[in-house]
């Protein structure tokens, strides 16, 4: 992969980081609960932190780029996308959240599908990993506050 093309694939991934941000940031601006409140601004904030570590391999030989593939547990997958409201309840926040992580790895993973050469295909594969890995850990919480029962 030419090192141009690598740069137009990582300006792509901080663009979506960039989307997710502002969409995080928005939801956290308009929601009443404290406790969604502070989670948008968490995943605001690790957002903001996304993209400043993929503008770091901007400058960086992308071949080097690995994260680790979590397991995706699918929790929320089947879930309806809840609508965004100023009301809105903290698990409809991580459903929505969830939903918004879902879609950027799907991204990544068709752009991984439809790649031409291994190194574009690893550096979709490793974007889609990272996303993946945002997804387990909502989902985690999600679990957690959707049945507490068995974790008391």
């Amino acid at each position: 992969m030419k090192s141009e093309d690598a740069k137009k694939i990582l300006s792509l991934a901080i663009d979506r980081e960039v989307e997710a941000y502002t969409f995080y940031r928005n939801v956290a601006d308009k929601v009443k609960d404290k406790a969604l409140k502070s989670l948008f601004d968490e995943l605001a904030g690790e957002e903001k932190k996304h993209r400043e570590f993929l503008q770091g391999f901007l400058a960086k030989d992308v071949g080097k780029m690995k994260f680790a593939a979590g397991h995706d547990y699918k929790v929320g997958d089947a879930l309806p996308s809840p609508k965004l409201t100023m009301d809105m309840k903290p698990l409809d926040g991580l459903v929505l959240a969830i939903k918004k992580e879902l879609e950027a790895m799907q991204m990544y993973t068709q752009f991984a599908n439809a790649a031409a050469d291994t190194e574009t295909q690893m550096l979709f594969t490793q974007l889609a990993n990272m996303e993946r890995g945002h997804k387990a850990r909502l989902e985690d919480i999600y679990t957690n506050m959707a049945f507490p029962e068995t974790w008391g």
